[in-house]
């Protein structure tokens, strides 16, 4: 089958996903950037590199399927078609899901892992959106009846996440410091990129 990947507030099936050898961990690998999703039946790591972010690392393992989202903003009361944006969480793990769904996946078997939330980043002054951000995945898994089968969230450390779709295996590495380039580049690019469009509503970015 394609791997699905949410690029750039579009949908796009690949048949021959962008992937990259890692020989550290001797896997072929796909990024997940901010606003991102990818659903695969495909023997591929997903990594991704997490600060204020959260991934909801989602799989069926008796249809092998599974998938990694990446999303910034938690869900936005009254932004209406603003919120169909990978940015933001709802719309992030609603398409996940269904995509994994539309892969032969079922709702009783889905395992889900959850991580990132950190409080790493400046600039969110409103409230703590890395807060926010967990809290948020959190009550959307428990209205949706789904369980939650390991989480590391919050904290102040940046994350770099390695998961296995198809064997459900997650490797997480807490980075040393909040001011770690690849983090701070990531998030104020993405940052930079919604205040462009904002759809904000309570949250201030600046």
């Amino acid at each position: 089958m394609y791997a699905i990947r949410k690029v750039r507030d579009k949908v796009q099936a690949i048949a021959d996903p962008t992937t990259y050898f890692d020989p550290k961990f001797g896997a072929h690998a796909m990024k997940v950037l901010p606003g991102e999703y990818v659903a695969t039946d495909r023997d591929v790591m997903l990594v991704t590199v997490l600060g204020s972010c959260v991934s909801a690392c989602i799989r069926d393992p008796l249809a092998k399927v599974g998938g990694m989202n990446h999303f910034m903003l938690p869900d936005i009361e009254n932004a209406g078609a603003a919120n169909e944006s990978a940015r933001y969480g709802s719309y992030a793990m609603e398409m996940l899901i269904n995509e994994l769904l539309k892969r032969g996946a079922a709702r009783s078997r889905l395992e889900t892992k959850l991580f990132g939330g950190g409080a790493v980043l400046a600039g969110f002054t409103v409230s703590n959106v890395g807060k926010r951000n967990g809290e948020f995945v959190l009550r959307y898994l428990a209205t949706e009846g789904l369980s939650v089968a390991a989480q590391d969230l919050y904290d102040t450390c940046p994350r770099r996440v390695h998961y296995f779709p198809l064997t459900g295996r997650v490797m997480v590495k807490r980075l040393a410091s909040a001011n770690d380039t690849e983090v701070l580049a990531s998030e104020r690019l993405y940052r930079h990129k919604l205040t462009e469009s904002p759809n904000t509503g309570s949250v201030e970015l600046f």
